[in-house]
């Protein structure tokens, strides 16, 4: 049921936002790719997901953290496509740093990427999926949207409000075909999560092994890392109409993480 409608996903040249991607392709949706990187490695992502799947795959490297950009992105693939049937919100940044230490640019750059990139993506899809009476927008939140930890001030506060933005766009259009859900992994070992490793052995004065048994995996009790491939599969489900009645709703996939 999802062949032929158009998913964008922003921060998904790499790590979880890669695997949405993926799986949505394979399920013959069309693509829209967005996030930095090499550019000859994303135009051999964006055309191996093409060829094999046998979908419209477009690359856009709209900055997350400028509305105009954003807008802009937007804008271009409701053009081209019609509408985008399916937004998934992923990109994200971190910052590790006590409060009283956190630099404000780095404050505002993880609000404006985790959070404000959100409303800009959400208010420019609606239209087209009002008017088409189908509509599904989730938002890859965190367990950090339910739960917090220390020195991630920045991004725990962004997460929250994302969970916030969920529910009340959810009751917004819920009468309108659309629904609207965050999905709140735990630890997925991408790059995001390696590169605050050292930060957060530096920040907590302790080894880098230490940061992945006794803080990251710590807080699991399944004590394994959550894959990728199961994120995108809830996503999946999600965009599916067999999910039609869940919206609102903000799921975690931590192993286990937020039941303490």
């Amino acid at each position: 049921m999802l062949r032929g409608k158009t998913a964008l996903i922003t921060g998904s040249t790499s790590g979880i936002g890669q695997g949405i991607a993926e799986a949505f392709a394979a399920k013959g949706c069309n693509v829209v790719l967005n996030g930095f990187g090499d550019p000859a490695e994303i135009e051999l992502l964006r055309s191996r997901l093409a060829a094999d799947h046998g979908v419209t795959v477009r690359y856009d490297n709209a900055d997350m953290s400028k509305g105009d950009s954003i807008t802009a992105m937007m804008d271009k693939a409701i053009a081209e496509f019609g509408c985008v049937d399916i937004l998934v919100n992923n990109a994200g940044i971190q910052h590790v740093a006590p409060i009283d230490d956190f630099p404000i640019e780095k404050w505002e750059a993880v609000v404006a990427i985790d959070l404000m990139s959100s409303f800009y993506t959400i208010r420019r899809a609606l239209q087209a999926m009002k008017a088409n009476k189908w509509g599904r927008i989730i938002n890859v939140a965190s367990a950090h949207a339910l739960v917090a930890s220390p020195y991630k001030s920045a991004y725990v506060a962004a997460k929250h409000g994302v969970a916030g933005l969920t529910k009340t766009v959810a009751l917004e259009v819920a009468e309108q075909g659309i629904t609207v859900n965050a999905v709140c992994p735990g630890y997925v070992l991408t790059p995001l999560v390696e590169k605050q490793i050292p930060d957060t052995a530096k920040a907590r004065g302790i080894t880098e092994e230490q940061v992945i048994k006794d803080v990251l995996l710590a807080a699991q009790p399944t004590k394994q890392f959550v894959t990728v491939e199961q994120v995108a599969s809830l996503c999946l489900f999600l965009a599916s109409d067999d999910a039609a009645s869940i919206t609102g709703a903000i799921m975690p996939i931590e192993g286990g993480w937020t039941a303490h």
